[in-house]
């Protein structure tokens, strides 16, 4: 008896060691007898040995998938994220990086501007820039670089500018060093306007003096605007000159603000 109850405990060892593997072991499928299964790593066992090649067919059940992780919860997983960190509840690409659909370079969610044409220069709000600051974006301005103080027409060329910065000498049509610089940049513009018929320059006062001496000196500061043009370049051809005196005021003369405003000269162009 006690040699059969020997046998039968020794029978018993390697069914207990078997049901001991598998349940040990992780990330594995099992067939339906317990007896068969594939890890994660592909290995292919049937017993608690490996003794079936990883591409037998023959094997149950196919290598188990690994979670990848997602540390910022995009939806995009980290091995295929090129933006890791991307803040929570942000809108993002299958790269995980933050949706920019006119591909300006600004983000949709930053973006003031969408819809930005392709190529087009933008600054950090996502708008196209406009460089001359006349109203018409760089992609569409026929004529960058228009002086300050114009007004323009839709291709963002000028139609009139009021001469911004330009100064001269006490009771004089002299102009200061600063006012040239100034007209350097304006005389550059207009010269490369091959569509400007006629240019003239009209001088004004605010009312401060005689209507008379005022009118003089209009007169005398637009000639020697338009005599400074000519000078650098300027079709003397098509350029004009005229004196308003302070019969156009465009500000209240009785404020100093108002009467600097008055003392103007402006340019019209056709």
């Amino acid at each position: 008896m006690q040699i059969k109850k020997l046998s039968m405990a020794l029978a018993l060892v390697p069914i207990m060691y078997v049901n001991f593997a598998i349940s040990a072991e992780k990330g594995v499928a099992y067939d339906a007898s317990g007896m068969g299964w594939r890890t994660s790593y592909g290995e292919c066992w049937t017993t608690r040995y490996r003794d079936k090649d990883p591409a037998d067919t023959g094997c149950f059940g196919a290598p188990l998938a690994v979670a990848e992780g997602d540390a910022d919860g995009d939806g995009v997983v980290d091995s295929k994220d090129q933006c890791p960190g991307t803040a929570t509840g942000t809108a993002v690409d299958a790269k995980g990086c933050k949706l920019d659909m006119d591909g300006d370079g600004v983000a949709d969610a930053s973006d003031k501007c969408p819809g930005t044409p392709a190529g087009a220069k933008v600054d950090t709000r996502g708008c196209e820039i406009d460089s001359d600051s006349d109203g018409v974006v760089d992609s569409a301005d026929a004529c960058p670089d228009t002086p300050v103080g114009a007004t323009v027409n839709t291709k963002g060329c000028a139609l009139g500018i009021v001469l911004q910065n330009v100064h001269f000498q006490l009771n004089s049509g002299e102009l200061t060093d600063e006012s040239k610089t100034t007209l350097d940049k304006v005389a550059n513009s207009l010269k490369a306007r091959g569509d400007i018929k006629s240019i003239l320059v009209t001088g004004h006062t605010d009312n401060t003096g005689k209507a008379s001496y005022n009118q003089m000196l209009s007169e005398t500061r637009a000639k020697g605007v338009a005599d400074y043009l000519v000078s650098q370049g300027v079709d003397g051809t098509i350029l004009s000159s005229k004196g308003m005196g302070m019969s156009a005021p465009v500000a209240d003369n009785g404020t100093s603000e108002g009467r600097a405003k008055n003392r103007r000269v402006e340019l019209k162009l056709n």
